[in-house]
Parts: structure tokens; C-alpha cells; sequence
């Protein structure tokens, strides 16, 4: 357990994983310890190279230390055979940190297999906990949701969706202050005998728990109007809605700056709207929110994406500071213990 009084939350982060490893993991791990003093990064992976990339920059040396580890995990391996033999890997190293207690977080844009498997293999599930989801903020009208699960159970039993609508309300009311979050079940329709067996299976146990503010089925289409604060859906839906939600983003403002660029008159009112514009879908923007923590875990695990810039990870970094004060993992606990007695 962290100490009342420990002078930084210290975050381990995979240096070599992602599209742009090491160079926008290493100005994203820079730019967060430059806005926070209470934060500090072990960069784990190749020591050479990371430290030619921090020798362009201007940082607190007490709160970037590098940490060598010689493998790297790529993407296409079958994670829990890279987990298991490649214990130099800069992925391991930054786990087992974690389980060890030198990092209160840690944070990749590496191999997601890799994350989620080593997730539970070396930090460890929290007592009760059946299955640790991911579970990303997403960008809606009224400010954000919690999509949990969108990536690691793609099977998941009613008892483990419960355990998410818990989890995710925990979360967004520690971590983003939401009091009383709305929890809706993802369905394909609002009354209670629509859905899937899961669903129909899962909506009765959520519907009976006193302990969270249960709204009902949630469509697809209520989710950006932020109709929920905590969105819960087995692995398989949650991952179509995040890919569609970043698809159908990137393609309207394509097409919103393709229509501004027609002719003389689009151009000059898109030069009178470009600030106004460019704040609002700053509001709808993924990287702004950082990764996707796993949750459930003895130590916390945050999953960003593989093309992440420094901006990604510098709010990843950073949103662990908030979770590691609020001391979400002990209050996870207490929540699923609670269920159990």
C-alpha cells in the first residue's frame, strides 16, 4: 500500500510499445512530469535508445528514471507465451514493477493481449473478482461515459457484467465525480425482454442491485447523447462501439473540412467558425481522455492505443495520479466484497 505521504505516484510505462515507440511515449512521459510534480515515469525497454530520446528534452531528473529491459513483446505474438519467456521484455518489467509495489500504475500502448493476460498472470486479480474488463472514457453531449468491457471478455457471464456496472460506477465516481452514475446495459432495444441471452439473463441481476443507479437498456444511438454514465456490455459489442464511435468521429471531420473548403464563401465562413469548431470536437477527441484502465487488478493497468501520440500518453500518465489518490482498487474491493458477504 502507498504511503499517506509518498512525494510521487509512480508510474511505470512500456517504452517500447505502440506505432511511435520509443519517441511519442518518451515526449508524452515528459510532457506529464511537466505538468505534474507529483508524478514520477520509469521508462522500462531499451536504455540506449530511450535515453537518446530524452536527451532532447528539459525535465525534473528526480521524476524520469529509466529502467533497462532488452526484450521487446510485438503485437502479432500469442501473449501468454511472450508473457511467460520473455521476462526481460519491457512490458514484464513494467508489470512486475507494479506487483512489487516500486509503481502504483502502469501504463502501454504496446501489445493488448499482452497487457490484459500479464495484467492478470503478474499483477494479480483483486479477491472476488471473477473477470478484471477495459474500460475506456468516451466522448458523449453531456461530458463522458464509461464503456466497460471493450476488449477483454468476449465471453462474459451475467455475474461478470454485474461486476463491471459496480466497477465502472465506482470509477466514475471516484475518479470523475459523478455522483450517482447512471449504469445502462447495452441492448437492441429499451424494453426489458429485448437482447441477446446475456442480456435478458444479466438485466433482472442488475435491476436488484441496491447499490448501484440501474437506468435500464441503453441503444446504441443514446450513448454519444450521454443518456449513461457507465455504458456495460460484454468485450465483443463494447469494442464494435469503440471502433465505430472512432471511425464515424474521423470521417465527419474529414468530411466537415472537405464541405468548408468548396468554394471562396465556405472558406471565409470557415475561418469565422474555425475556434468555435476546433473546441467542440476537441470535446470529442479519444486522445484527450487517455487509456483504458483495467479494472479489477491489485495494482492499476492502463491500456492506450497502439497508434498513440505523446498527448495519449501524457493523459494516461496523468489520470493515474487521480486514480491511485482515490484509491479506486480499495474501493473496487470493498464494493465486490460487500456482494460476497
Amino acid at each position: 500500500m502507498r504511503g499517506e505521504m509518498a512525494e510521487f505516484v509512480n508510474v511505470a510505462v512500456d517504452a517500447m510499445g505502440g506505432d511511435h515507440a520509443p519517441k511519442e511515449i518518451v515526449k508524452g512521459a515528459v510532457e506529464a512530469v511537466n505538468e505534474n510534480s507529483h508524478v514520477k515515469v520509469f521508462l522500462t525497454g531499451q536504455e540506449e535508445v530511450i535515453r537518446r530520446e530524452l536527451s532532447g528534452y528539459t525535465y525534473n531528473e528526480k521524476q524520469v528514471e529509466v529502467v533497462p529491459a532488452s526484450e521487446i513483446i510485438e503485437t502479432a505474438e500469442p501473449p501468454v507465451m511472450a508473457i511467460r519467456k520473455k521476462k526481460d521484455s519491457s512490458i514484464v518489467k513494467a508489470l512486475t514493477m507494479v506487483k512489487e509495489g516500486q509503481c502504483d500504475a502502469y501504463v502501454s500502448a504496446g501489445s493488448t493481449g499482452a497487457t490484459l493476460v500479464g495484467g492478470q498472470i503478474i499483477v494479480g486479480r483483486i479477491k472476488g473478482v471473477e473477470r478484471p474488463p477495459l474500460a475506456p472514457l468516451i466522448p458523449t453531449e453531456k461530458g463522458c461515459a464509461l464503456l466497460i468491457d471493450c476488449g477483454a471478455n468476449v465471453d462474459a457471464r451475467p455475474s461478470h457484467l454485474v461486476q463491471f456496472a459496480k466497477m465502472g460506477a465506482v470509477y466514475m465516481e471516484s475518479v470523475m465525480g459523478v455522483k450517482n452514475p447512471r449504469v445502462g446495459i447495452v441492448n437492441i432495444g429499451a424494453e426489458e425482454e429485448k437482447g441477446n441471452a446475456l442480456v435478458k439473463e444479466t438485466y433482472p441481476l442488475l435491476k436488484t442491485c441496491p447499490d448501484i443507479n440501474f437506468i435500464g437498456s441503453i441503444e446504441a444511438r443514446d450513448i454519444p447523447a450521454g443518456r449513461a454514465d457507465v455504458v456495460v456490455c460484454e468485450a465483443f459489442v463494447g469494442n464494435v462501439i469503440l471502433k465505430m464511435y472512432e471511425g464515424v468521429g474521423g470521417t465527419l471531420i474529414k468530411k466537415v473540412k472537405e464541405g468548408m473548403m468548396t468554394s471562396l464563401r465556405s472558406k471565409i465562413g470557415a475561418l469565422l467558425v474555425k475556434p468555435a469548431l476546433k473546441n467542440t470536437l476537441k470535446a470529442f477527441d479519444l486522445e484527450q481522455y487517455g487509456g483504458a484502465p483495467m479494472l479489477g487488478l491489485k495494482g492499476l493497468v492502463v491500456k492506450t492505443h497502439g497508434s498513440s501520440t505523446a498527448v495519449e500518453i501524457k493523459n494516461s500518465i496523468l489520470q493515474c495520479i487521480t486514480f491511485t489518490e482515490q484509491n479506486i482498487n480499495q474501493k473496487i474491493k470493498e464494493k465486490i466484497t460487500m456482494e460476497e458477504s
